[in-house]
């Protein structure tokens, strides 16, 4: 049992929860900037599905993972406009535009994944691309804690860092600039927000945008990050769970981190159990397991706030 538990709790599993947290937390920070806004973005498993498929599409396409990263942003971003073209000038309903996104981005990769590479999976016959990741070297030379710390951050990928910044810069945009003044007012009363001069439309506009931009980092590092190539459905439900998160965090930024950083840590250790040899049962009952304690908490947070 020593064996096992210094086994699972190591620089590695450090390293893995960094590496799964990312297509977790940008669309959590996705959602809470949309729920902020009182527009929650319903479709972030289809944005991510969509900016996953066109960044590893175009990126293999030109052998430039930069571009093709680019061009899953683009995509995803072009997604969200739809969904608040549809809301916000249409008076669609928010709900079932964001479930019709969901639907059009599993299905509309499938279909387009067969025609351009004849995998009826999904997946595309492309050659491997993947955004870099950042070496750390430097961090070897610290004492005592040097090698351990490299294994854990010293080799992430691109995209992860940028997921662990973005939770400062949405805090700073939310708490320290007059947008996020603006959105957060919206998001409480939009009648009162209108009534002192500020673009309700308007600053949903930007808030769905932003969201759709997000998740669509989250999307491009599955296929090019967390993988390297894209397959049917590979978010896996991500986009879903994503839109619980920030609740979980107590709709704040390090919350929403804390919250992230805890599903990816159950979700590392399922992996790393399987590694040992232990019942195949326990592993499997960690996700359940996960899903009680964020219950737990959230029941707990919201018997605190009463």
């Amino acid at each position: 049992m020593e064996g096992i538990l210094s086994g699972i709790f190591s620089a590695t599993y450090l390293a893995a929860i960094l590496r799964i947290s990312t297509p977790l937390l940008l669309p959590s920070l996705a959602a809470l900037i949309s729920v902020k806004a009182g527009v929650i973005n319903i479709g972030l498993e289809g944005i991510m599905l969509i900016a996953a498929f066109t960044g590893a599409t175009v990126g293999g396409l030109l052998q430039n993972a930069f571009v093709g990263a680019l061009a899953g942003l683009a995509a995803a971003v072009l997604t969200a406009l739809v969904l608040a073209v549809f809301h916000l000038n249409l008076r669609g309903d928010l709900i079932l535009g964001g479930i019709a996104i969901n639907i059009l981005g599993s299905a509309v990769t499938v279909a387009l994944g067969y025609q351009l590479g004849g995998a009826r999976a999904g997946g595309l016959s492309l050659p491997p691309i993947s955004l870099p990741d950042l070496n750390l070297p430097f961090l070897r030379e610290l004492p005592l804690i040097g090698e351990t710390l490299h294994t854990a951050i010293g080799r992430q990928n691109l995209l992860t860092w940028i997921g662990l910044l973005s939770v400062f810069g949405v805090a700073f945009l939310l708490y320290r600039l007059p947008f996020g003044a603006h959105l957060r007012a919206v998001g409480e009363n939009e009648q009162a927000a209108a009534s002192v001069g500020i673009g309700v439309r308007r600053t949903r506009y930007a808030a769905l945008l932003l969201s759709g931009l997000l998740a669509g980092l989250g999307g491009v590092y599955m296929s090019m990050g967390y993988l390297n190539s894209f397959s049917r459905d590979m978010t896996a439900g991500r986009g879903y769970i994503a839109l619980v998160i920030p609740a979980l965090g107590g709709y704040t930024p390090l919350g929403t981190l804390a919250a992230a950083l805890l599903f990816s840590a159950f979700a590392a250790l399922e992996t790393r159990l399987g590694s040992f040899d232990v019942p195949s049962q326990l592993p499997q009952m960690i996700p359940y397991l996960a899903t009680l304690i964020a219950l737990t908490l959230y029941a707990w947070r919201r018997r605190a706030a009463a």
